[in-house]
């Protein structure tokens, strides 16, 4: 082989090693990641591999959807108690003493 040519793959080489590691390497890390974050992997062309259409995933969701919605109706709950808190808390001390002795009175009349 020519001196000049060797000498030329020489000083190449390093550089077209370090670029497909680097390359393999963020391949791999985004593969990783991923799988990490639940995304499914895809062929070159970009299909999935595994798609995940099964009853039991259909399942999974429409539980996790009822559960959303019970959450979301304890939540509203939970604002309409904290609204009632703030009141109390913010109102001026006669006004809230007037009516507590109104309620008590109230229960009392209806006991």
């Amino acid at each position: 082989m020519d001196p000049e040519i060797l000498a030329i793959v020489e000083q190449v080489m390093p550089a077209v090693a370090i670029i497909v590691a680097v390359s393999v390497g963020g391949w791999v890390l985004t593969t990783w990641l991923r799988i990490k974050n639940g995304y499914p992997l895809e062929t070159s062309w970009g299909t999935p591999l595994h798609p995940s259409n099964s009853r039991e995933n259909g399942e999974r969701i429409k539980l996790l959807t009822s559960e959303n919605a019970q959450l979301r109706a304890e939540l509203g709950s939970i604002k309409d108690r904290l609204e009632t808190v703030e009141r109390i808390v913010t109102d001026q001390p006669h006004r809230l003493a007037r009516e507590i002795d109104a309620l008590a009175i109230d229960k009392g009349g209806n006991a």
